[in-house]
């Protein structure tokens, strides 16, 4: 049984830090791409980063790009997400998936999905 347990969500001051973790079993990690994906309050799903089996590449939303940082380490099937200078548009609950292909940003082509964590920014 494929499991993703994502954590290291919490609440945050805006220009603040976090990093969130993903912890995968069930499935041989390093032959699946890693993604992020969020979902703020009454809003769709929407993606923020994404990773490749073998983690040289990596592709991210315009919304985060140079804040957030994937990365992903195949010993320990666990997928990251460094987020730096987080403002209050941030919060929402996180996501991670795993998908067979690289690169996709739609949900549609992620085949097993963590519970998610929550994120949120105080202003």
């Amino acid at each position: 049984q494929v499991q993703l347990v994502e954590s290291g969500g919490g609440l945050v001051q805006a220009g603040g830090s976090l990093r969130l973790s993903c912890a995968a079993s069930g499935l041989t990690f390093s032959r699946y791409a890693m993604g992020w994906f969020r979902q703020a309050l009454g809003k769709e799903r929407e993606f923020v980063a994404v990773i490749k089996w073998s983690g040289g590449n990596t592709g991210y939303s315009d919304s985060v790009k140079g804040r957030f940082t994937i990365s992903r380490d195949n010993a320990k099937n666990t997928v990251y997400l460094q987020m730096s200078s987080l403002k209050p548009e941030d919060t929402a609950v996180y996501y991670c998936a795993a998908s067979e292909y690289y690169y996709y940003t739609t949900t549609a082509k992620y085949k097993y999905w963590g519970q998610g964590t929550q994120v949120t920014v105080s202003s």
